[in-house]
């Protein structure tokens, strides 16, 4: 695989499913200033340094209305500074954005893309994915139709979509992977990583821990399958033709969002209802009040290089370094907060009607047997 990039200089040193969703495609085309690694680092943005990210990051001007971003820490974080990424700011908006970096080729060389990104909103639908596209793509005229060569990160849309995408760009062919991996949808920064090498093996990592590996001849659809239906094999009379069944053992997930639509259970089968030509009933489906679409994504801590060693150091420095804190930090804003409820419902709590007193007799008071 080969991949060729554009090239912009800076002065600086410190660097979809259908329907409305909050959807980030980031061009990572400028190249920074050159890191101590061992390898090659490709580009590398931090957003240390203040406004200046608008002077290497360019909005595409594709669609009037895309929604546009800001440089923020969010609400819970573990510094102040070195958190601030790009967030989105904008509810039910699709987001393009880009930035360039030298052109490179990752023949004989292993591959890494990393990235941070933290759901503060704890999104219902939307995007918190990268692409790496064409130098001769125009950065202002990007969208969700431009050619690119890879594809990855999380994806979110109600409780059935919450995967990781990795999608690779063979003979301007574009196939994702065939693995189902599940992202983080808790509320924290995560750091995404994807490593492709030489040998055409490949890992996803989310927060330094393996995901996913393996081959990618065996992972993505590249070549045509090496084993075909055999026309002569006929179905079993006993065939369960139900593609699922409940998992009795199953639970529900602590981090399960909701979903878009939910069933109808006022509805019921009508009377006249034939399964023979129509098949079996099952009750509609209703938009779900709940469900909302929700800004307030933050991307940050973007690495490209020829190192895994050096990614994973890179890792454990940014990410690493405030993961904890940010943690704990959320943890008292929840404490806080509950405290703050349990004193406003106090407050608010009626006062019940105060027991008269009793009178306060004189001395002892005689048995009856006494009296």
């Amino acid at each position: 695989m080969r991949m060729e990039m554009a090239r912009r200089r800076r002065r600086s040193s410190s660097p979809p499913p259908p329907g409305p969703m909050a959807l980030l495609l980031l061009l990572l085309l400028a190249l920074l200033a050159p890191l101590a690694a061992r390898g090659t680092v490709y580009f590398r943005e931090q957003f240390l340094d203040g406004v200046r990210w608008q002077e290497r990051w360019v909005l595409s001007q594709h669609k009037a209305n895309y929604g546009k971003f800001r440089l923020t820490a969010g609400n819970v974080y573990g510094d102040r500074e070195t958190d601030k990424g790009l967030q989105t700011s904008e509810n039910a908006k699709f987001y393009a954005i880009s930035s360039r970096f030298k052109p490179f080729s990752n023949k004989g060389r292993p591959l890494v893309i990393q990235y941070t990104v933290k759901h503060e909103q704890k999104i219902d639908c939307g995007g918190g994915y990268v692409k790496i596209f064409p130098s001769d793509l125009e950065q202002k005229n990007m969208s969700g139709e431009s050619l690119y060569y890879i594809m990855f990160g999380p994806d979110i849309c109600g409780s059935d979509t919450k995967k990781v995408h990795v999608i690779l760009n063979y003979k301007n062919q574009l196939y994702p992977i065939k693995k189902q991996i599940r992202c983080k949808v808790d509320g924290f920064t995560h750091l995404y990583t994807l490593v492709l090498r030489p040998d055409h093996t490949y890992k996803v990592k989310i927060d330094r821990e393996i995901v996913a590996e393996g081959i990618l001849e065996d992972d993505w659809d590249f070549l045509p399958p090496r084993k075909i239906n055999n026309p002569a094999v006929k179905k079993p009379v006993d065939w369960d033709d139900a593609p699922e069944i409940d998992d009795p053992e199953d639970t529900k997930p602590e981090d399960w969002d909701v979903s878009e639509y939910i069933v109808d259970n006022s509805a019921e089968k009508p009377p006249d209802w034939d399964e023979a030509k129509r098949g079996s009933w099952q009750a509609p489906l209703l938009k779900n009040p709940l469900y909302r679409v929700r800004s307030g994504t933050i991307f940050d801590n973007f690495l490209i290089t020829d190192d895994e060693e050096f990614a994973e150091e890179f890792g454990d420095e940014t990410w690493g370094e405030t993961k904890d804190p940010e943690q704990e930090m959320s943890q008292k804003q929840t404490e806080e907060d509950k405290k703050r409820k349990r004193g406003e419902a106090r407050k608010a709590a009626p006062r019940g009607r105060a027991r008269p007193r009793r009178q306060q007799q004189e001395g002892p008071v005689a048995p009856k047997d006494e009296l």
